[in-house]
């Protein structure tokens, strides 16, 4: 089997088991929040009997290991219920939200990698001057303040005493878009309608950058931490002494072997965008999973939490894998260590 092949089925095999354990403790926790699913959904006014008849179509009467075998035959048939909270099932729920924060939360990634990873390649370079001070406390601000705060303050100053951007929602509600994929700066481009697309960009340009400060002051850190380490290896001392132009030692012979400790943690920080969302999306009205997330837990809504909890960890999963393969192929020692001994 070929050594990045083999590297594939390993990662997929464990995220397998960490998925059916992520499901089994969801499960679990799901089960002892304080409060009656039944009763929170029915309401009040409900009487006894009918609050009794829905317990027994959720199976809320069963022991916890029936119940969740339940939950396995269901899900091993692509269902994962009806959510109380809105009536549907939580795979229409979950099709309908999950585009627009997957579509937030890539944005924000494109944003830390584009802005992170340049601010520290420069800070490396110009080391105990005036601009890697600048930088260092830039990133510092960044990775202290949690995103919420970083979105409240966006909103004030860029939306309130600077009315530059919107405030609430993906589009303004003149423009009437064919869903396709969900991702509006896509579906806008299919659609061929440009100044939508704009408008599109405008309105996830705020709540995107404020998730993605956190990411990029860590990025930004991180990446001028490794390449200082790189800057003082002998061969980078070869490529002065041979007068290689700084640009290219940064760029081509320091960035490189740089980026793999940075890469680790964009994609930890990726990954956890997708948990770090809902505070962002509630702030500036972002209609997307996290939220949706919050609002099924507030109301004890068991399948939506469950369906929630593992599409946030499938994601996390995946990026894990998928930043595996691409360190996997920046450094060749990680694939030769899967061949066979």
């Amino acid at each position: 089997m070929p050594p990045i092949l083999r590297l594939i089925v390993q990662r997929i095999s464990l995220a397998l088991v960490v998925l059916i354990g992520v499901s089994m403790l969801i499960f679990a926790i799901a089960r002892v929040i304080p409060g009656d699913p039944a009763r929170i959904a029915l309401g009040p006014n409900a009487t006894v009997e009918q609050v009794e008849i829905l317990r027994e179509t959720l199976h809320l009467n069963d022991p916890i290991y029936v119940q969740y075998g339940y939950f396995v035959r269901d899900i091993s048939q692509g269902d994962l219920g009806v959510s109380l909270y809105t009536n549907r099932p939580v795979t229409i729920d979950i099709a309908q939200f999950l585009p627009a924060t997957l579509e937030l939360v890539i944005v924000a990634g494109i944003m830390m990698i584009c802005i992170g990873l340049p601010l520290g390649m420069i800070s490396a370079r110009y080391k105990g001057q005036f601009i890697d001070n600048l930088l260092r406390v830039v990133s510092l601000l960044g990775v202290s303040a949690p995103s919420f705060v970083w979105a409240v303050i966006l909103m004030l100053l860029f939306a309130y005493f600077l009315p530059i951007f919107p405030v609430a929602g993906r589009i303004e509600d003149i423009y009437v878009i064919k869903a396709v994929t969900g991702f509006l700066l896509i579906d806008t481009l299919i659609d061929g309608n440009i100044d939508a697309f704009f408008n599109a960009s405008w309105h996830i340009f705020l709540p995107a950058f404020a998730l993605a400060l956190s990411g990029i002051g860590q990025a930004a850190r991180l990446t001028r931490a490794n390449m200082i380490e790189t800057y003082n290896k002998p061969y980078i001392e070869m490529m002065r002494a041979y007068g290689v132009s700084q640009f290219r030692i940064a760029s081509r012979y320091a960035f490189k072997p740089s980026l793999i400790p940075s890469l680790t943690i964009i994609g930890l920080d990726f990954a956890a965008m997708l948990g770090n969302a809902f505070l962002v999306e509630a702030v500036f009205a972002w209609p997307g999973l996290s939220r949706y997330g919050v609002a099924v837990i507030l109301r004890k809504d068991l399948n939506a939490i469950v369906g929630t909890v593992l599409v946030i960890s499938l994601t996390f999963v995946l990026v894990n894998i998928i930043v595996d393969l691409l360190i996997a192929f920046l450094n060749p020692r990680i694939r030769y260590s899967q061949r066979p001994k």
